[in-house]
Formats: C-alpha cells, sequence, structure tokens
C-alpha cells in the first residue's frame, strides 16, 4: 500500500543507535561497561545515579535530575490484512491501532484493539496529490460539505471503539482549510475524538484547524518506516529517541510491516530502563494541555512498564545496531 510521508523535521546525521538515542542513560547499565572498559571513567557517574534515585528509583519515579521522555506509537493501515492486524495488537505497550474504514477486518480488529487496552483510531482516508486512489470511505476535495460530512459519519459509525483520526493520505485535502474545517467541525459535533495530523505535506493545516475547533490534537514527528528494512526503521526509530529527548516527546507513525513489527517487538521492552516511557496518545494530549498526570504526584508509583531483563540489553556498541 502506498503511503504518503512529508519530509522529517530533523536532519542529524546518522550515528549508532544505542549511542545517539540512549547516551543519557549509559549509566544504568554500568556493568557491561565496565567489562569492556574497566571501572574508573564509570563509577563517579554510577555512584552519582545511586545517590540521587536511590538503587530502588533507578528505573522508578520520576526525579528533577532524570525527566523522563515520552513517546507515542501509532501503527496504521489496519484493517485488509487479519494476520498483520493481530501482530500490531499485541505489540507490547500501548501502542495505537490505526484502523481504515470499511476494510475486511476492521471490525474485528476494533474489537481485538479494545480488548487488549488499545487506543482505536480511524485512519480516514483523504484524496492525497498525484491522483492516487485512498480506498473506500475517502474525503476529497470535490465533495460539497453535505456528502462530506455523510461519508465522515458513515466512516465513524463502522469502529465502536473509536478514541481518535488521524489521517491516511491526504496532502491534498489536509493542505485545503475550508474542506479541514468541515471536518473538524464535524469531529467537534461527533465529540470525544482526538486528532492525530499525520503531516504527509508540509503545507497540512489539519492540526491548526483542528485546534481551531478545540479538538485535541497531535502532529506526527516520524514516520519509522518509508524504506521497510529492520536497518531504515532502527534508523528512524533512533531518530524518535532524539526528537523526544530533546523536545519532551514524540510521536510516530508505522505500520504492519515485518522489519516494523520485528524492531518494535525487539525495542519497546527496553525503553524503560533508559527514562523513555511509550505512553498512549491520551497521555501526551494530557501533557500538552500540561495536567499532571497520576504518576508525577508527590508520593505516586510509576506505571508499570514492560521491561526486558538487564541481560537481555545489547552492549552499547553492539556492531549490529551500527549504522553506516
Amino acid at each position: 500500500m502506498t503511503n504518503e510521508s512529508g519530509a522529517q523535521e530533523d536532519n542529524d546525521k546518522p550515528v549508532t543507535f544505542l549511542r545517539a538515542a540512549l547516551r543519557p542513560a549509559v549509566w544504568f547499565r554500568p556493568i557491561a561497561v565496565i567489562r569492556r572498559r574497566g571501572i574508573a571513567p564509570w563509577i563517579q557517574a554510577t555512584l552519582t545515579a545511586v545517590a540521587l534515585l536511590g538503587v530502588s528509583g533507578a528505573y522508578g519515579a520520576d526525579t528533577p535530575h532524570f525527566p523522563p521522555t515520552y513517546i507515542s506509537i501509532i501503527i496504521d493501515d489496519l484493517g485488509n490484512s487479519l494476520p498483520a492486524g493481530e501482530q500490531a495488537v499485541r505489540l507490547p505497550g500501548p501502542v495505537a491501532c490505526a484502523i481504515l474504514p470499511h476494510t475486511p477486518y476492521a471490525v474485528d480488529l476494533d474489537e481485538m484493539a479494545h480488548r487488549h487496552g488499545k487506543e482505536v483510531l480511524l485512519h480516514l482516508p483523504m484524496e492525497p496529490v498525484g491522483g492516487l486512489d485512498p480506498g473506500p470511505g475517502a474525503l476529497d476535495t470535490a465533495m460539497s460539505r453535505t456528502l462530506l460530512t455523510l461519508t465522515l459519519d458513515n466512516d465513524l459509525s463502522g469502529l465502536p471503539y473509536l478514541e481518535g483520526v488521524n489521517n491516511h493520505m491526504g496532502s491534498l485535502l489536509t493542505s485545503r482549510p475550508v474542506p479541514m474545517a468541515w471536518i473538524m467541525q464535524a469531529l467537534h459535533e461527533h465529540g470525544g475524538l482526538f486528532f492525530v495530523d499525520s503531516r504527509t505535506i508540509a503545507q497540512t493545516v489539519a492540526a491548526r484547524t483542528a485546534g481551531a475547533y478545540r479538538i485535541p490534537n497531535l502532529s506526527r514527528n516520524v514516520f519509522l518506516d518509508d524504506i521497510p528494512t529492520v536497518d531504515a526503521v532502527e534508523r528512524q526509530f533512533a531518530l524518535l529517541i532524539r526528537i523526544a529527548r530533546r523536545r519532551g516527546h514524540a510521536v510516530a507513525i508505522g505500520h504492519p510491516r515485518p522489519a516494523t513489527l520485528e524492531v518494535l517487538r525487539q525495542w519497546l521492552p527496553r525503553l524503560g530502563f533508559y527514562r523513555i516511557r511509550l505512553v498512549p496518545l491520551a497521555t501526551l494530549l494530557a501533557l500538552k494541555r500540561g495536567e499532571t498526570l497520576p504518576w508525577q504526584l508527590p508520593g505516586a508509583q510509576p506505571p508499570p512498564a514492560i521491561l526486558a531483563q538487564p541481560e537481555q540489553l545489547p552492549e552499547q556498541d553492539d556492531p549490529s545496531i551500527a549504522w553506516p
């Protein structure tokens, strides 16, 4: 399936995944480093971490010295393949599932994602530049307001567990203020939904229009798998972490492709060791509103994390994930 994507916002030179993306937390694995490099360069950092956080808190509650980094991930284009959709739903952690309307397995995956505690989004087909077919239920610039609204309502009605909407394709439609205003007005009247701008074109007005209609909204920062190989997906995952560390949070979009699923299955369980939290989109929206999250309250316990065992973590300079 053709996927549109805009230019990435970060042009940092690709470097080793762990060195670039996880560098701020290297002292959380001093034993591996000591084994290879000796104790002297790392003992002070290790003792400082223990003193600041306590042994039991090294991977626990947030502190001013080690603020958390938040990421959210959406898997798009679900609904045409049941096996691929099931693999996406079963990814560890709160990975959101974006389902295309009127596809053979849309209802089944909507129910399955809900049972697994995943956020469900309508992956709303919109007209792209160049005349590609976005699929059934698509909205386009030739539609009247009435037809566009009726089509959107029909798309929404097919998935009972929806929490949000993001655009599928849409490089043409999302750059047009008038139809985007019609869409956001309809979503506002529907109520209870957020919008994620997939940013398939730099000139998108989708998020800005959503904000004008007081619809909670986020924008995509990284596409994980424009190049569907493991190396390329890991490179984009590293970019996601770098952006999140710089901004405090970031949103990635991927697809149920073998390389994407493999990388996410491998890396999502390890994020907690590096104070990176995979959170639902609703959590990022709460942060955007400036709300205090439950686990940020004094004395609160952090949310449960799906963590790998420390011995499963690779060495910092693992050559299997070094970039050209």
